[in-house]
């Protein structure tokens, strides 16, 4: 992989640390720096269980698109975006038996999954991965435009998204993710050719 890089993931930041916090805590490959300067890696709080409403909208989706912003600001092309499976940004009601709190956190990951694909300046891929395990990763992914529903390894996310990180063919991909049967290079592989 050449060029800048963008990471847009979860990561946990303390109780009042909106976007605005975790674009000042920016990684690059040589030590910490602020992403909109120019730097190579950086990490997006996920607002995780507990959270309410309100922190899915500042987090999951404005968080998102700040940095989004600051990949743009910094000249990144590729960028990886970490949804879920049923983001969808037109969920307005939760449907019967939906936590309104669940419904929100997939209204706000759609609605960033929808801005950055609106973005021409990005080589986006927007993964949507199955229910998240801390299970020990297999290394085996379904990895499809549709999967179905399903269960997969927080590890074999992580493998996937270096996958696709160094894959410029999967740019433009909105990708469903759950455990499989298929190699994570062979899987990365055959979504990329088409």
């Amino acid at each position: 992989m050449t060029g800048p890089v963008l990471h847009l993931g979860a990561a946990r930041c303390g109780p009042g640390a909106g976007p605005e916090a975790a674009q000042t805590r920016a990684r690059t490959r040589n030590g910490a720096g602020n992403v909109g300067a120019g730097k190579r890696h950086g990490t997006v709080p996920g607002a995780g269980p507990g959270s309410g409403a309100a922190r899915k909208e500042t987090v999951d989706r404005d968080a998102a698109l700040l940095f989004a912003d600051a990949a743009e600001r910094a000249g990144v092309r590729r960028f990886l975006v970490v949804s879920s499976m049923n983001a969808d940004a037109s969920l307005t009601e939760p449907p019967a038996g939906m936590d309104p709190v669940f419904a929100a956190y997939l209204r706000a990951k759609g609605a960033a999954d929808d801005a950055v694909r609106a973005r021409d300046t990005l080589d986006w891929t927007v993964l949507r991965p199955g229910r998240l395990t801390d299970d020990p990763g297999t290394g085996l992914v379904s990895l499809a435009e549709h999967t179905g529903r399903d269960e997969v390894t927080r590890d074999d996310v992580a493998a996937v998204l270096a996958g696709l990180l160094d894959e410029p063919g999967t740019a433009g991909m909105t990708l469903e993710l759950i455990g499989g049967e298929t190699r994570v290079a062979d899987a990365v592989a055959r979504v990329a050719r088409g």
